[in-house]
């Protein structure tokens, strides 16, 4: 099928890939006074880099939070992907390998949800991280577990050994690293500093 280049209408940009499949929007959001990325930079020659980092919530997850009492280690207790979150993560990575991501390291919150998103990209071995899991239940933690991602960050940059660098967490994850609220699987790629502070985030749109 025809791969159709990424088409700038009215602010956003759309991306098509397998028509009646599935379609993802990007919109650019400036964090901070800086300059926007470049149309030249490809989303894969900016993850090559240094200083950037994609951030993904899960993939679509019927429901709100957790069921009380849920377990972290017994998936049965939680809230999970649906078939279409199954389908989605696939097609996701599948996305993803299209725009040039060919080898990447895979960071998830220890939530099934995430995990099953990240095992649905498909590349390969997964490494759980405690500061991408969820404080939507505990938003006192909110603070010091994002500290903990931007220090996490710092330190996993500078040894991607050529990867790119994909986190799998949550939504208030991501607002509150970002200031993104984002979707289910939508990505943020985020510029960072040296203290893995964000910078500068491009969002893109998960949603088949």
């Amino acid at each position: 099928m025809t791969t159709f280049p990424p088409v700038f209408v009215g602010g956003r940009h759309a991306f098509w890939k397998k028509p009646f499949i599935f379609q993802y929007l990007l919109a650019a959001t400036m964090l901070v006074s800086a300059p926007a990325f470049a149309e030249s930079v490809t989303l894969a020659q900016a993850l090559q880099g240094p200083d950037h980092v994609l951030l993904m919530r899960h993939a679509d997850a019927p429901g709100i939070g957790d069921p009380a009492g849920y377990v972290l280690g017994n998936c049965q207790t939680q809230r999970n992907l649906g078939e279409r979150g199954k389908q989605q993560a696939q097609q996701i990575g599948e996305w993803l390998r299209a725009q040039g991501v060919t080898s990447a390291k895979i960071v998830s919150s220890p939530w099934c949800r995430c995990m099953d998103t990240a095992t649905g990209l498909n590349f390969g071995t997964i490494t759980v991280e405690s500061s991408l899991g969820s404080f939507f239940n505990d938003a006192g933690n909110s603070t010091s577990q994002t500290r903990q991602l931007e220090k996490f960050i710092a330190n996993t940059l500078p040894h991607k050994q050529g990867k790119v660098l994909i986190l799998v967490t949550h939504q208030v994850n991501i607002l509150e690293y970002s200031g993104e609220n984002v979707g289910s699987g939508d990505m943020i790629l985020v510029k960072v500093d040296r203290q893995g502070k964000a910078l500068a985030a491009t969002r893109y749109s998960g949603a088949p």
